[in-house]
Formats: C-alpha cells, sequence, structure tokens
C-alpha cells in the first residue's frame, strides 16, 4: 500500500504535541465576569434559572471582585438592579443608586488590578422594562433616550468604571456618551460597545436575573436574527462614533457574525456567552448528557476561535480556576 505522506495525526498524538500547535489558547484575562448586584439584600439571592449565579449583596459584590482580580480575569460587568423603578429609569443618574454605587465600591475594592465595567442602559432601572424612554404611543423614543445615556455615562465615569458598555441599540448612542464624556473631563473612560445586540430567546434567564419589568419585546430596536451583514454595519457606524471595542451578543449562536465583526475591526471585540447559553450547559450537565468542564472550555474555545477578543462569561471565575490547575 502507498500512504500519504502528509499525516496530520502526527501532531495529535500527544497532550503535549496537541499543546504544542494550538491555534487558539484560552487564558483567565480572556474572560470578563457579568455580575448582578440587587439593592436590599442581605444575602446573595440564587438565580433559579442560572444554577451557581446570584443577586450579589453589595458585600458578597466586593468579595467577588476581590475573587475576579485575584484570579487574573480581564474585567468585572456590573448590572445594578434598584429597590424602585420609574418610567425615566432615574435610579440610573442617582450617584447613590445602586448601580453608581456599586461601582465605586468596586473600584475602591479593586483598583487597577481589574478593569471595573458597567452596563450603560435603562432597562434594569425603567418600570417598563425596555431600554429606553417611551413615547406617549408606547414606542422607545431614540433621541430621547440618548438624552438619559449621555448622563448615565458620565455618572458612570465618574463613580469610576474604566468602561462603560452601551448595551440599548439606540442608534447614535455611542456618539453621544462619547461627547458627553468627553465634555465632562473623562476622556480615559472607554466605551465597550454592543454593536451586533440580536433579539434573541437566549436571552429568558437574564430576566430572572435582573427582575426585568419588561412588557412585549424589543425587536423595534434590537437586531433581527435573520441579519448578518447588518452586524458589520453596526460595528462600523460605532467604530466612526468612537467606540474603543466592540461586542456580539449572544455569542454561540452568532460566531458567523462574530468572526466578521472581528476580522473587520481594528479595536478588540467582545462576544457575550448569554444567559441561556450558560443556563443549557448547566441543565445537560445537571442531567448527565455532557461533560460540565469539558463542554465549558470547548465552548469558550469555539467563541475564541471564532475572532473575539474576551468573552463575557457567567463560567468566567470556574473557567480561569480550571485553567490554573492545568
Amino acid at each position: 500500500m502507498t500512504f500519504p505522506a502528509d499525516r496530520p495525526r502526527r501532531l495529535r498524538r500527544t497532550p503535549a504535541l496537541r499543546r504544542l500547535v494550538a491555534e487558539t489558547r484560552l487564558h483567565p484575562a480572556d474572560f470578563i465576569l457579568p455580575v448582578f448586584v440587587r439593592e436590599g439584600l442581605d444575602e446573595p439571592m440564587p438565580i433559579s434559572s442560572m444554577p451557581g449565579v446570584v443577586q450579589h449583596t453589595e458585600q458578597s459584590l466586593l468579595e467577588a471582585a476581590e475573587e475576579a482580580a485575584d484570579l487574573g480575569l480581564g474585567g468585572i460587568m456590573l448590572f445594578g438592579i434598584p429597590a424602585v423603578r420609574d418610567a425615566e429609569g432615574s435610579a440610573s443618574l442617582d450617584p447613590q443608586g445602586i448601580l453608581n454605587r456599586s461601582i465605586a465600591a468596586v473600584k475602591q475594592q479593586v483598583g487597577d488590578r481589574l478593569p471595573v465595567m458597567s452596563d450603560l442602559c435603562l432597562d434594569e432601572f425603567t418600570d417598563h422594562g425596555h431600554c429606553g424612554v417611551l413615547t406617549a404611543e408606547g414606542a422607545v423614543d431614540n433621541d430621547a433616550t440618548l438624552e438619559i445615556y449621555a448622563r448615565m455615562g458620565v455618572a458612570q465615569a465618574e463613580a469610576g468604571a474604566d468602561v462603560v458598555a452601551p448595551s440599548g441599540m439606540m442608534d447614535g448612542q455611542v456618539a453621544v456618551i462619547r461627547q458627553a464624556l468627553d465634555d465632562a473631563g473623562h476622556q480615559d473612560a472607554a466605551i465597550l460597545a454592543y454593536s451586533a445586540k440580536y433579539a434573541s430567546a437566549y436571552y429568558g434567564p437574564f430576566r430572572e436575573a435582573v427582575d426585568s419589568q419588561l412588557q412585549g419585546d424589543r425587536r423595534s430596536y434590537q437586531m433581527d436574527a435573520a441579519n448578518r451583514s447588518e452586524g458589520l454595519r453596526e460595528a462600523d457606524l460605532d467604530l466612526a462614533e468612537g467606540a474603543d471595542m466592540l461586542m456580539v451578543k449572544p455569542a454561540t449562536a452568532y460566531l458567523d457574525v462574530l468572526s466578521d465583526v472581528a476580522e473587520a475591526s481594528d479595536v478588540p471585540v467582545s462576544a457575550y456567552q448569554v444567559s441561556g447559553e450558560y443556563a443549557m450547559i448547566e441543565a445537560a450537565a445537571a442531567n448527565g448528557w455532557v461533560d460540565r468542564r469539558a463542554v465549558v472550555l470547548e465552548a469558550l474555545t469555539s467563541i475564541r476561535r471564532a475572532g473575539a477578543t474576551n468573552v463575557l462569561t457567567y463560567h468566567a471565575a470556574e473557567a480561569a480556576r480550571w485553567l490554573r490547575e492545568g
């Protein structure tokens, strides 16, 4: 028999050889940990649809941030859940509101050891659950919302956020926030733009995580799952408006969009492994259908392989510990 001279299996023979030629590697700094802090809690509250994830108290939040810094994670992303909501999401602007005071506390705790990032959106703060203020007819008012986003960006930067992350998918949001930050003397505050954020069924468990008051859906402003090239258009607009980083959300079901954006972008690109992605892995593992650790690491590798510079994932701390263990 004549055997082929090219034998790719030669480099797969041992773990050491596979490690030698690996094209994609995971590192704790690749991971950003999303965390929820809820006003008024006396102890962390488990989120039933996201086993292992909790709504933090203000004290347990600091402990999670300290662990994230010790593990060498790439960052921590804060979501605040206020005790009182209204139609304008006014708690988002209060310097002593749950999100802004938590940003300040976490920043004081970790200093420059861990980038402190903050979600810049109204959905957690409004009594209707939408990402912006509403018109009399019930539609999200893009331009009126931008005025609030600008003030939110300044409030978060003044609290100490290293990175603000507008996630509302309002047209022009990056430009307005960048101008407001610069005018207020926060030129060094970076913007991570949720550029290609799709109206996705994968967000289901997140509704519980932030006690969402959403009425209706967000399809009039988040992207349609059928559209791929539109993701590039949104990314290009955010770059032109001054974004320092871009994001694709969700991650696993949109790896084609992530690849497109990463290839076209000259700034770092993040991907968000969202609540539904997390919950599906946890459910399958709990039933013994998959090897949990192997699936988590494979999923994160796939997101990085598609082009993500870093990944927002609820598995961040655990994955970092695994990587430290080798």
